[in-house]
């Protein structure tokens, strides 16, 4: 049976005594074995400080990108080993904005992904259709063509060490979320895509739902088949909100 995930990505918000704050309050709501693994990914600044808070607690660290290089003239960027000397276990890789916002293309994405597990950290590969895409009924070539991409530079034995997460580009942010059906639509189609050549894979590969989760939506989200928990954005920001989405996580498994 597949261990679900709940991941903050808390994006570029926080100051050091923000995170004391919201860690404190992730602390206080405990999280033991029986429940869904945790997993939190602050701002690069933050990682270090965040992840000594964390220590002990059974709540992962994880960082919100990893650069495709291993080391060299690249100024700006983190390699994988430094996400890893740091604490981290895992790298979110290909999240819409990224690609969006700072042309990251499925080309760059793999090499991302094949660099963060190189190192040993668990990629995230982030996979997910624009607004425009859905409505013209290219939902399927899109995600299909985000995950062959990683399959074809990074091989498919290696899902056997990552996470697959589909955020709908047109629900991150907005408010609006794919209903459970349409998640678990595509997230089916994931799995079957992987399960044409790896059944066993498959099966154990944890498939998140990104995209506008939050308390109200979130037991009706985990409880569809093939969503093994949430990528979670602005409610991963309240401690409040993030406990009762975790908590949905163990209702769901339970």
């Amino acid at each position: 049976m597949r261990r679900s995930l709940v991941a903050g990505n808390w994006k570029m918000h926080g100051s050091r005594g923000a995170n004391a704050s919201l860690v404190s309050e992730i602390l206080a709501a405990g999280h033991g074995d029986d429940g869904p693994e945790v997993l939190v990914c602050p701002p690069y600044p933050y990682l270090w400080e965040v992840g000594k808070a964390l220590k002990d607690s059974g709540i992962a660290l994880g960082a919100q990108d990893v650069c495709a290089e291993a080391v060299g003239a690249h100024t700006g960027e983190v390699s994988a080993a430094m996400l890893v000397d740091v604490g981290c276990t895992y790298a979110i890789v290909g999240h819409s904005e990224r690609r969006a916002l700072y042309a990251e293309d499925d080309q760059l994405v793999a090499r991302k992904f094949v660099a963060a597990q190189r190192e040993g950290l668990t990629p995230i590969l982030c996979v997910g259709e624009t607004l425009d895409e859905r409505e013209a009924a290219r939902t399927e070539q899109v995600v299909l063509r985000q995950l062959d991409a990683v399959i074809d530079v990074a091989g498919l034995d290696a899902f056997g060490k990552a996470v697959l997460a589909y955020e709908p580009v047109w629900a991150i942010g907005t408010g609006k979320n794919a209903t459970p059906d349409q998640a678990q639509e595509v997230h089916s189609l994931l799995r079957r895509r992987l399960q044409q050549e790896n059944a066993t894979m498959s099966a154990c590969l944890r498939i998140l739902y990104g995209g506008s989760v939050k308390a109200a939506n979130a037991a009706e989200l985990f409880a569809m088949p093939d969503v093994d928990g949430g990528l979670v954005g602005g409610a991963s920001l309240n401690g409040e909100e993030f406990r009762r989405i975790c908590e949905a996580a163990r209702q769901a498994g339970a």
